[in-house]
């Protein structure tokens, strides 16, 4: 598949999952916000690290750089 995620896009993904993650592990976010969060960023996580963002595919977007 081809790759649509960026490298500065990677960073972005990856600096919302480290904020989420403090943030909860502050007790700053529980309960349902907590468990939506949680799964955003896992979702964020796994984009950056396979390089492929399954929405990007669908609305066409690339921030990776051209070959």
């Amino acid at each position: 598949m081809k790759k649509n995620v960026g490298t500065i896009d990677k960073g972005v993904r990856v600096l919302l999952v480290v904020l989420i993650a403090v943030l909860y592990f502050a007790h700053l976010i529980g309960g349902a916000a907590a468990i939506i969060l949680g799964a955003v960023a896992l979702i964020l996580l796994l984009t950056s690290l396979v390089s492929v963002c399954p929405l990007y595919l669908l609305l066409g977007i690339s921030t990776a750089k051209k070959n």
